[in-house]
């Protein structure tokens, strides 16, 4: 979170008030507060600096020289959308407050009796336009970056699982991502909801491998205030917080038997009970669920249910292993380069010939997800433009030298401790950190190879 000084500093505040001593007070204490202040005199020159400046809150006076504060409220939520109003009422004059929330103010505050309350006001109405500013940012970069265009690669396999994705996406038809971790299942659940009819509402994930039992039973379907101990109110599941929307269910084949026949009413009739309550509640959520665990094998150890098998895979997508997608590993790895490059302000211009082959080479058991933790490592290692095989981990550079016989095991090893070492400034119990081994390991490899100085 932003400290308060910063958060405020990046706020406009805008008093349109004709009493100029009182206006000029109040942009006094509102400016030792940390707000940039803009004033105006009267609705004429208020509509100049709103159309200027795009301030984001407006106090504004209800009798004003040329016109009424109030109903000149629809005219400035025009010129400023995103903005908020809060009116300055007479004392005593309850009418005006009403008619101004009516009219699309956030507030409305009395001259002379509210001073207290201003700040405090103005801090809320803050927090509030911050958010909305996260929610549109995230909203614009969602739409953006996890779009069917955004998925990067161009082998058989994937623009197969693309094409399927693509068909399915603007149905209302349960899906089933398979495939091995680390190969997009999430990127893959949120392009077909970017690409679905829903896309205006709310996308929720969850992992359930990775919550217990009762706590997964009470995030996906909310519960009653008293239902256990520690629930003071009534909180909403995920299934109502996807409603109209989508939800996905990541490492569905973790999820105990138990709630499997709650999923599963769900999915069939678009009822469930809260935990602790006793009234069904509606809920209209497209499902998405992902596994990397083969369900059939699962249904015949009796750890998955048959019934719930066949209504989540009406349409099953499987989405290839990284080691299948030939020079996708390139193009991924040539994103992540640039991506972390910038990220870290290095200057690294892509990978030499023997960092691709290697990549190439390698077969990927984490794949996407593993390949985005080596460029991210290689890019901090590295101290050239160009990355090359010495900047990878070296359980990568071992797997070259079993491919190739030109490659020496004992050079390639020296090769990358001394790297490492330069990249630590010569700290050995960093290094030995790094290379995942003992310190005395290190040093003993140290002299076994000459290196200088451990440098």
């Amino acid at each position: 979170m932003l400290p308060i000084e910063n958060k405020k500093m990046a706020i406009k505040v805008l008093i349109i008030d004709d009493e100029a001593q009182l206006r000029t007070l109040l942009a006094r204490i509102i400016s030792l507060e940390g707000y940039e202040v803009l004033q105006a005199e009267d609705l004429t020159s208020a509509q100049k600096q709103t159309l200027l400046h795009h301030p984001d809150i407006i106090l504004c006076d209800v009798l004003l020289p040329d016109g009424n504060g109030v109903d000149a409220i629809p005219l400035l939520k025009k010129l400023s959308p995103e903005g908020e109003i809060i009116m300055l009422t007479a004392h005593g004059n309850i009418a005006d407050g009403v008619r101004s929330i009516k009219n699309g103010a956030y507030d409305y505050l009395t001259k002379g009796d509210d001073n207290n309350r201003i700040i405090p006001m103005l801090s809320n109405v803050s927090d509030k336009i911050h958010l909305a500013k996260r929610v549109n940012k995230l909203q614009s970069i969602i739409g953006k970056e996890y779009t069917f265009d955004s998925i990067i690669g161009s082998s058989k396999s994937l623009n197969q699982a693309v094409t399927m994705a693509q068909k399915v996406a603007p149905t209302d038809t349960a899906i089933l991502l398979t495939g091995e971790t680390g190969t997009g299942k999430e990127v893959f659940a949120t392009a077909i909801h970017e690409a679905s009819q829903r896309k205006n509402k709310s996308f929720v994930a969850v992992n359930c491998g990775a919550l217990s039992r009762e706590l997964l039973e009470s995030e996906l379907f909310g519960y009653k205030a008293g239902a256990f101990t520690g629930a003071a109110k009534d909180k909403k599941g995920l299934f109502e917080q996807a409603d109209g929307g989508t939800i996905f269910l990541d490492e569905i084949g973790e999820m105990p038997l138990e709630l499997q026949v709650k999923l599963l009413r769900v999915l069939e009739t678009g009822e469930f009970i809260p935990v602790g309550d006793t009234k069904t509640r509606k809920v209209n959520a497209r499902m998405i669920a992902a596994t990397n665990k083969n369900l059939k094998e699962a249904i015949g150890r009796n750890e998955f249910r048959e019934d719930l098998y066949y209504r989540i895979s009406v349409f099953t997508i499987e989405l290839p292993p990284l080691r299948e997608r030939g020079n996708d590993i390139v193009e991924l790895a040539q994103k992540f380069t640039q991506a972390f490059a910038e990220k870290m302000k290095k200057n690294v211009r892509g990978m030499d010939e023997s960092f691709i082959k290697a990549i190439k080479n390698y077969p990927w058991k984490g794949n996407i997800r593993e390949l985005r933790n080596t460029i991210e490592r290689s890019i901090i290692l590295t101290s050239d433009e160009e990355l090359d095989a010495l900047d990878l981990p070296l359980e990568i550079q071992m797997q070259q030298c079993d491919n190739s016989s030109s490659f020496d095991l004992a050079s390639v090893e020296k090769s990358h401790i001394a790297k490492i070492l330069k990249y630590t400034g010569g700290n050995k119990t960093e290094t030995a950190r790094l290379l995942k081994i003992g310190l005395t390991t290190l040093y003993r490899k140290i002299e076994e190879y000459g290196i200088a100085n451990g440098q």
